[in-house]
Parts: structure tokens; sequence; C-alpha cells
């Protein structure tokens, strides 16, 4: 477990200690939320308004940069209320109204959330990747009658707005919208934030992550949730800095590439959002590409990336003899990054340091950290809890687990969500009367208070950091009409950490064509979500005495097997 390993934390813990006691902006007290005691920044601003209204301080320099397009801290802040007071103007948003987001990375993403957010109303942000069916069940679910999107998710959008009583804004190219973005924003002329009063437990978003339950859930953040995490990264950044004798983890001109997908916590939060604090500079891709991320990166001249391990991994065989240089921070989120990576990222980019992190949508993306030596002697560890305010403990047998012990991973800090919206029993599984989310993930804690995350105890697959419901896919297969039993799982994959696959078993005198079934599948689920290794069964699948699918078994016979279909 590395007890002799080298550790920074020691030094960190007293510097840390010192800036706790001396700093104002980070001084820790106490807070009831939701009938629980909790830590958190006794000074910390009440909404995210505030972080906005901050960030727009670092005033004209480049904030977003996509192609040709740029845009500076205080120009997206203008942007984002004059657009805020058109959606008051025109629409009647107001405080608590749900508002949607249906797009890829465009700077338009950041103005919209930012304008949603000023007016106290509930950000929505859908899965840019999902399809007519998901996106209907997401808007359903949220209630939101107000869709911005661009041209491609409007495709799948328009159909749906007379069914669903919509309003549809869109942005860039496309049509079948009732405005357009741009129009809305010129006609608006009031850049001064709304006036509004945002307490830390109103409503911020509604994030959608795929659980064991087929359906995506409607995970509920907090204002104060959202401040505690970036305030928490801010504390952290303090105290390396500090550590280092002064030296900013995030270089003199901070830059960062924007790789994956705003709709989640890690692009939300940890790029954007976080960018926005500090004043780092955010360029945005258009689509993933390793060649040409390493171009701009090398272009930019960027200090710091963050994307799912397969993204950095990539990365490394586009790097050249030099490393790309400028790079000083390679970050990993939303999946765990194979230990064997960690070295070779460290040998491959010769100025910068690997470094990782677990956080959930129901955490606020807050969980645990680790980077320099730490990681590179612990290269299986997703790291110590994130300081000053995130608690983490091993249950196993309903009791706290020893040292060493797996067990599932429980969090509890001011960041956590509020619950899952519209889903009161799965909020009561997944919180405990205390404050405790369950993860639903596997894990372990050493001697030095070092993550160890070994399995999860949910029916998900993780794909190059998308989490995907094993039985949504299932119910899309069973929509075949020449399907018996189906069963999908995870197949291991050394670049995206784990590809969809599936078994099926045809009806009595049936026949199933594997590639016919992958494109049966794709019309009705995202392709991330689609089976790459598709297995067709001679026999029933194998059950337990509970009468479900022996899935163990027959993910163990099926990778003894080629597949009928892989991509």
């Amino acid at each position: 477990m590395g007890d002799s390993a080298p550790t920074e934390q020691p030094n960190l813990i007293l510097i840390a200690a010192k800036i706790l006691s001396e700093d104002p902006r980070f001084k820790v007290g106490e807070a009831e939320i939701r009938g629980n005691r909790y830590r958190v920044f006794e000074n910390a601003p009440p909404n995210l308004n505030a972080f906005f209204a901050y960030g727009a301080g670092h005033g004209e320099k480049d904030f977003l940069i996509f192609g040709d397009e740029k845009l500076s801290f205080a120009e997206v802040w203008r942007r984002a209320c004059r657009f805020a007071h058109a959606l008051e103007k025109e629409f009647g948003v107001r405080k608590g109204d749900r508002v949607a987001i249906a797009m890829r990375n465009y700077p338009e993403w950041c103005v919209c959330y930012a304008a949603i957010i000023s007016l106290g109303a509930v950000a929505v942000p859908l899965n840019a990747w999902w399809k007519e069916q998901e996106l209907e069940y997401g808007l359903a679910d949220s209630g939101a009658t107000i869709v911005i999107a661009d041209g491609k998710r409007m495709e799948f959008i328009a159909p749906l707005k007379e069914k669903r009583g919509l309003t549809l804004i869109l942005t860039r190219d496309g049509e079948g919208a009732d405005y357009r973005y741009e129009d809305l924003l010129a006609a608006a002329t009031d850049d001064t934030p709304p006036p509004v009063d945002v307490h830390p437990e109103d409503d911020l978003a509604i994030v959608y992550t795929s659980g064991s339950t087929g359906q995506p859930k409607g995970v509920v953040l907090t204002h104060r949730g959202a401040v505690s995490t970036l305030m928490s990264w801010a504390f952290l950044a303090t105290v390396l800095t500090e550590s280092r004798g002064g030296v900013s983890p995030f270089g003199d001109d901070p830059g960062i590439l924007l790789a994956i997908p705003l709709f989640h916590v890690t692009g939300m939060h940890s790029v954007f959002l976080f960018s926005y604090l500090i004043g780092r500079r955010v360029v945005m891709m258009h689509r993933w590409g390793a060649e040409e991320a390493a171009r701009i990166i090398d272009r930019e001249k960027l200090t710091n990336f963050i994307g799912v391990p397969s993204q950095s991994f990539e990365l490394m065989f586009e790097a050249g003899e030099e490393g790309l240089p400028s790079l000083i921070d390679v970050n990993s989120g939303g999946a765990k990054r194979p230990p064997e990576h960690v070295k070779r990222l460290a040998e491959t980019f010769k100025n910068a340091k690997p470094s990782s992190g677990y956080g959930l949508s129901e955490t606020n993306a807050a969980g645990c950290v680790i980077s320099f030596e730490d990681y590179q002697s612990r290269p299986d560890s997703t790291g110590r809890p994130l300081m000053p305010l995130t608690d983490i403990k091993i249950m196993k047998d309903d009791a706290e687990a020893p040292r060493g012990t797996v067990g599932e991973i429980w969090i509890r800090s001011p960041a956590n969500f509020r619950g899952y919206h519209n889903l009161p029993e799965e909020t009561e599984a997944a919180l405990t009367p205390d404050g405790w989310f369950k993860t639903g993930d596997l894990g372990k804690m050493d001697e030095e208070n070092f993550l160890y995350i070994v399995d999860r105890i949910k029916d998900l697959i993780i794909r190059g950091g998308e989490n995907i419901s094993c039985l949504e896919v299932e119910s899309r297969v069973y929509e075949h009409e020449e399907v018996a039993e189906a069963a999908v799982f995870s197949v291991p994959d050394k670049v995206l950490g784990e590809r969809v696959g599936l078994v099926v078993y045809p009806k009595p005198g049936a026949q199933i064509d594997a590639a016919q079934m992958r494109d049966f599948i794709a019309e009705g689920l995202a392709n991330f979500k689609t089976p790459e290794r598709i297995w067709i069964s001679p026999a029933p699948l194998p059950r337990l005495g509970t009468a479900k699918f022996d899935k163990l078994t027959v993910k163990r016979i099926a990778l003894q097997h080629e597949p009928a279909f892989s991509v």
C-alpha cells in the first residue's frame, strides 16, 4: 500500500493548518444543511452569482477561445446578464424556473448557463450525445419548457415542441426554433446583474447521470454545493502554491483545454467554473482528436489538461519529443486511470506532473485528489479526501470497515447533492439521515488515508468517463422482436477503461444478425451506449437462484469466445 513511499502530506497538512488559521477566505465554521451540521467555509459567498461577478474582475483578458472567437472574462458576464434580462423579459423566467441547455461545447453554453443561474433559475444541462427519446425524457422529468439548443440538438427537440409545450431558442446554425440566441442578445441592453436574492440552499442545476435503475437520474445540485467544491479546490491550490515556494500549480499564464463535455460536472465545475474563478484561459475543442489537441496545447501554450483517462493516453502519442513543454499538469477525471499510464505520462510530458481525482455528480465533483510524488508512488490510488470539508469512510456490514478492508465508499460534505429529482425512494436509499452519500463504489483506505477504488456495486459501465446503465441498454435490446434474453456488461479496454458488451439469445426459430442488432440499438440510444462487442448465445442465459441472470458467468463465458460483432 506504499507505507514506506515518500509523501508530501505531512508538509501539506502543516501548511493547510496555517492557511486555515490565517486566511479569512478559508475560515471554517459550521452550518445546518437539511437538518444536519456540516463544516463549511464561514465567509463563502452565498451563491454562484458572486463567483461570476468575481470572475468578471479578471477584466478583458481572454477567457473563452473557440477557433477564431474570443470572449473575455468581463464580456462573458456582460453577455450573461444581458441574456438573463432577455429570458426574464421575453419568457418570464423567474427564480426556481428550469431552463434546459442542449448543445455541444460552444461559448454560448457558458454564457447561457451563467445567465440562467444569475436569475436564480435552475439550469438543466442535457447530454449532447442523447437522441430524441433520451432528450424527451430529460425535458419531461426536469419540467423544463424553455430549451436553448444548437442545430443538431434542435433536430431532435423540434418534433417535441407541441407535445411538450416547448419554447425553443437556437444557437449557431440550424432550423426549427422560435427564437435565435443572437437576436435575443442583441435586443438586450442591460448588462447589470438581475436583482435576485439567491440563498445557499437554493437549487442550482439538475444534472443527469446514468444509474442502475435504467433511466438517467436528475441530480439536484445547490449553490452551496458548487461553491463548497470550488472553494475547496481554491484552498488546495493555495496550499500547493505555498508548499512550492509561491509557484502556482496553474502556471504564470494559466490556460486549459476543454476537451470534455460541459454537461458533466468535470467540464462544468473543474474546467469552466474553476477557470472563471482563478483567471485561467479555456480553449474549447469542437471535437476531440488527440493530434488536434496537441497542436492547440502547443500553439496556445496551455498549462493544464484534464480529460478522461483515454484522452490523456491518446495525447501521449501526439506529444512529440519535447512532450508539450507548456503543460505542467495532466489531470484525469471521470474514471480510474490505469496505474501503468501514470509512469508513462510522467515520462512523456517532461514538465508536467500527472494528477487525478475522484468525485461524482452527486458530490459536485468533490471527493479525492492526488498529484506529484504521491501519485507516482501510488498510481492505483485516487488520493486523499479533499481538504478541508470532505469526509470519506468505507462501510461494510453496516459498520465502518477497518483500514485495508474493501467496502462501499461513503462521502459527506456540504457539496453533496440535495436529492434525485422526482425520485424520493432513490434519494432515501442514497443519502443517510445524517448526510452521508452512498456512492455505490467499492474501495479501501490505507493507513495514510489514501483511497483505492476496486469495483462498483451498481450495474454500471464507465466507458471513457461516461456512465452507462446496463438496464437502459438492455431495455432497448428487448424492443427488438427477435430477442428472448439479453445481458449487458462491461468489457475491459486499455484505452477507454470499459466498453459495452452484449449477449443475446434469440427467440425460438429466430435468427439475429449482430451487426443489424447494433444498428437497431443505435437508432434509440446515444452512440456511446451502443454495444461494441456482441455475442449471440446458442442457449438460454444462466441464472442465479433468484432467477436473475448470472452476469458474472455470462461475461466470463463471453470473453472466452470471439464476438459475432466487434467495433
